[in-house]
């Protein structure tokens, strides 16, 4: 993709060859320059974005690791734990949906 000046290059041409070549080789410069910054800027990107995959492959590992003592702990706890944790969250929090665990002979294990 070329670069297209905000000008037109004829207005800094002369009658001579000399400035026109001297304009060509300015817009060349100038395009060189862009090149170089969108390379740069490429490169930047790509790092952060893979900075961010990282990230984002932590936290769904680290999620994945919670939703499952989230699941263990509320099996193990008993009826009443449960009720009793319920009661302390705050109604803006959305309450669960906690599944029953069925209770072990001679009362809860916990």
């Amino acid at each position: 993709m070329a670069f297209q000046p905000p000008y037109s290059p004829s207005l800094f041409r002369k009658r001579d060859n000399a400035s026109g070549a001297s304009v060509v080789a300015i817009d060349n410069k100038i395009e060189q320059a862009m090149d170089l910054v969108k390379n740069h800027l490429m490169y930047a990107v790509r790092e952060e974005v893979e900075i961010l995959k990282e990230q984002i492959r932590e936290l769904v590992e680290k999620n994945s690791q919670l939703e499952r003592e989230n699941t263990l702990l509320k099996t193990l706890a008993s009826p009443e734990q449960l009720e009793k944790f319920q009661s302390r969250l705050s109604p803006e929090e959305p309450v669960p949906d906690t599944p029953q665990a069925p209770e072990a002979p001679g009362g809860s294990a916990v």
